[in-house]
């Protein structure tokens, strides 16, 4: 909030915006709601979002974590095909089950699957103790040599594979980001800002049993945000969608 000549009252308004739905809203629709330039509308976002990505950053998982490895993006004009696209982001979804529905969840965006991302990926986001169910993939066996229990659950292939227990939850989680992506923002740049679209429907998932304390919670997390002007929230290459 620093040196931001915007009035509290937008700041809490699009706090309101941004934690009271269950899908997302575009920088250009809180542009109209707030009455303000779409460009300050992007930074008010994006600023707001990084708030959450903090806020999110040390809270890892405990207990019984469902993983799975999943792809944000995809080709842009220019870029490669398939796993090759330059707009195609690598994450980790988990989610935290208890009594057979899912409390928690995480999206971390990682440079691959390999042993190496995923151990230190595993460390930040999985609690010492806890029991990890994954697909088979081969970077996951990490997990064993970081001691954590680790079960493998060989899903068939096609719709058959996201409907079977151990990961329908997760399946449903991660359809419903793709839709409140999609379904929102015609594109952006996964590359550069995927951790901060990320984690807006992570934190939204992780306090949605208590909505109405968001908003307060929310302002409070702004005073004790590290401070994120505008260069670095813009980052090289300036202002993107």
């Amino acid at each position: 909030m620093e040196h931001s000549l915007l009035p509290l009252t937008k700041w809490y308004l699009a706090i309101y915006l941004m934690t009271q739905s269950k899908t997302n809203i575009a920088a250009l629709a809180m542009m109209r709601q707030l009455g303000i330039s779409w460009k300050a509308a992007w930074l008010l976002k994006h600023k707001l979002m990084e708030v959450m990505a903090q806020r999110e950053a040390d809270r890892p998982l405990e207990g019984d974590v469902r993983v799975d490895d999943a792809y944000l993006g995809g080709e842009r004009t220019g870029g490669g095909p398939g796993r090759g696209s330059i707009n195609k982001v690598a994450f980790v979804a988990a989610v935290e089950m208890r009594d057979g529905r899912p409390q928690r969840l995480r999206f971390d965006p990682v440079a691959n699957f390999s042993f190496a991302a995923l151990g230190t990926w595993a460390k930040k986001a999985i609690a010492p103790g806890s029991c990890v169910t994954s697909d088979g993939l081969l970077g996951f066996e990490v997990l064993e040599r970081l001691n954590y229990q680790h079960k493998v659950v060989q899903a068939p292939r096609g719709k058959a594979g996201t409907e079977i227990e151990p990961f329908k939850w997760l399946n449903v989680v991660l359809g419903n980001l793709k839709t409140a992506l999609s379904g929102t923002h015609h594109a952006f740049n996964f590359a550069k800002y995927a951790r901060r679209y990320l984690a807006e429907v992570q934190y939204r998932f992780n306090r949605r049993s208590d909505m109405a304390s968001m908003v307060p919670r929310m302002a409070h997390a702004l005073t004790r945000t590290r401070p994120c002007p505008a260069r670095s929230i813009l980052g090289r290459s300036g202002l993107e969608t």
